[in-house]
């Protein structure tokens, strides 16, 4: 048998330019988004909503302005149980993966300085480090079904038809990304709480997407093709700042409002270029930035002992490639989805504390919107139909978490928290378009440039634990 050559459904490349990249959009969100909500083990045990709530090293990344209601010191260490199950589903085929890993959540330390003799009765500074693990490995199922013509030239010389089976997906991303934050925080007259925070993130992380295709005339034999410019690494730096006011009207009731800038991020990728005869590694560097965000925040104490709050945040800009940009370029495309089919997104938190003595009971929900508009995707399905289906939750998902949480004070100084969070989401997951290179067995590299999608919808359920031992001072 002769080499087999790969006649996948194709476009000339330029045309490729006008689909975007799902893997730029979902980590635009995902990595890029300034949206990192991790902290410490009360905020997670009450689903991030502490914006009003102040005296905790979280609150200062909603609103800054929590910082001022610190009146000691402390110093806080968090880890956790990170626990994930992906389950992929194509038709009706299905297919889960599941991830444990230990986690390093974070570290920082409050200095709070009372000022006597004026109506500025705090001034405080605060320094955190947060750490978030973005692991995401989705495995999809094939498709005897799901297929398309192909040909190839027998040993005789002549033509045979045949056809591609579809025989399942993989997408891969392992990093961290971490956040170093640096705030100063104010209390005036016990009536009025301010911060400003400096903000310094970085995110490490590496990324594969292939997919795997078997002849029909023999269901052993599969050909592996891997997208253009993966496997790649980004090691990537960012700043941000924001800034808060807390405003006390009575004893029971606070109302916050915070700012968070963009992150404007410097990302240095190095992806792999494949050619007809082998491939390298190209520096494909760009700098990017985030959505900007407001959040408003309010704390009530209906009851002694209990204390409830809700946090919403809303994005007002949307994210954008800000460095140079050849026109038609893949940025350029990318940078037209975000302007036309991302939406100002939304997030609604809300939690609940109740104190026993020296015993604090937490509970809390919160969801965040899906950031990407729904859109009309040219979908391969079964015996090579074609049919342009909309989808209304594409590359994210709307996330639903639910956190549990409890805490206990030694000695007046010394405490423990600890909180499990159930985190929930599901989206529609296109992939198989665009420009890939098939491995075949010389070693050489067969391009293909697909116009259609397969789409799988994903489920990611999170069970993670976390723990907090905290000292005040």
């Amino acid at each position: 048998m002769q080499k087999r050559i790969i006649l996948l459904l194709s476009l000339p490349a330029a045309v490729f330019l006008h689909a975007q990249d799902a893997a730029e959009v979902r980590n635009a969100a995902t990595v890029y988004g300034n949206n990192m909500t991790t902290g410490t083990a009360r905020s997670f045990g009450m689903a991030g909503a502490v914006g009003a709530l102040g005296g905790d090293l979280s609150s200062v990344q909603i609103n800054p302005a929590g910082l001022g209601i610190y009146t000691k010191g402390d110093l806080q260490v968090t880890v956790g149980r990170y626990s994930y199950k992906n389950t992929s589903t194509m038709i009706d085929h299905d297919y889960s993966y599941n991830k444990k890993k230990k986690t390093f959540d974070q570290l920082g330390g409050v200095i709070a300085l009372p000022l006597k003799g004026s109506k500025l009765k705090y001034l405080n500074v605060g320094v955190s480090y947060v750490r978030k693990n973005i692991d995401d490995f989705v495995a999809s199922p094939g498709d005897k079904n799901v297929f398309i013509d192909n040909s190839w030239t027998g040993s005789d010389g002549k033509p045979v038809l045949d056809k591609l089976i579809y025989d399942g997906h993989k997408y891969d991303r392992v990093g961290h990304l971490s956040k170093t934050n640096i705030s100063i925080g104010g209390n005036y007259n016990d009536k009025l709480y301010l911060g400003v925070g400096f903000n310094y993130h970085k995110a490490d992380l590496s990324q594969w997407d292939t997919y795997r295709m078997k002849f029909g005339s023999q269901p052993k034999s599969s050909v592996i093709y891997d997208k253009q410019s993966t496997p790649y690494d980004e090691s990537s730096k960012g700043y941000s700042v924001a800034a808060g006011a807390i405003f006390k009207l009575t004893d029971g009731y606070r109302l916050g409002i915070g700012f968070e800038s963009p992150i404007w991020w410097n990302i240095e990728r190095q992806a792999t270029q494949y050619l007809e005869k082998g491939k390298k590694k190209v520096s494909d560097d760009r700098d990017f930035r985030s959505p900007a965000k407001v959040n408003l925040s309010a704390a009530l104490m209906p009851v002694k002992n209990l204390t409830l709050s809700a946090d919403y945040s809303q994005a007002i800009t949307k994210p954008k490639y800000t460095s140079p940009i050849e026109k038609g370029s893949m940025k350029e495309v990318v940078n037209e989805y975000f302007n036309t089919s991302v939406r100002y997104a939304y997030e609604f938190r809300m939690g609940a504390e109740y104190t026993i003595d020296n015993l604090k009971l937490r509970a809390g929900y919160a969801f965040a919107e899906n950031p990407v508009k729904e859109r009309n995707i040219a979908t391969l399905g079964r015996d090579k139909s074609i049919t342009n289906v909309r989808y209304n939750n594409l590359y994210v998902g709307k996330e639903n978490i639910l956190g549990f949480g409890v805490g206990y004070t030694f000695f007046r100084s010394l405490y423990i928290d600890a909180a499990y969070q159930n985190l929930r989401y599901e989206y529609d997951n296109p992939f198989f378009d665009g420009v890939y290179y098939a491995r075949t067995s010389n070693n050489s590299r067969v391009k293909v440039a697909n116009k259609e999608s397969v789409v799988t919808s994903v489920k990611n359920q999170q069970h993670n634990i976390f723990l907090t031992l905290g000292y005040r001072f």
